[in-house]
């Protein structure tokens, strides 16, 4: 089994940054995509990005140019830089493995 542990919310005024980190754990071996969603109140999960074994990448509309999702293969850890972030950017964000393992989730508050 696969454990993932988010890390990097918290409040951030509108157009600023911040780094999402979510570090796996055990059977690290079967990952062959890890992604990041959002739920804000009152919404449905949705995808964020993910990445591929290889290396691509996958955007939802709304964050490609401001969003980018890297992976440090060493560190079992997938990050998620967001830029120019929006109050409509505010939700829990879950870091996913293999469409069927979630993280606790991380709080991303965009407010001034």
């Amino acid at each position: 089994q696969v454990q993932l542990v988010e890390s990097g919310g918290g409040l951030v005024q509108p157009g600023g940054s911040l780094r999402l980190s979510c570090v796996a754990s055990g059977s690290v071996f079967t990952i062959n995509t890890l992604g990041w969603y959002r739920q804000a109140p009152g919404k449905e999960r949705e995808l964020v990005a993910n990445i591929l074994r290889g290396g691509s990448t996958n955007y939802v509309d709304s964050v490609k140019g401001r969003f980018t999702i890297a992976e440090d293969v060493a560190k079992n850890t997938v990050y998620l830089q967001m830029s120019s972030l929006k109050p409509e950017d505010t939700a829990v964000y879950y870091c996913n493995a293999n469409w069927i393992t979630w993280g606790q989730g991380t709080q991303v508050t965009v407010s001034s």
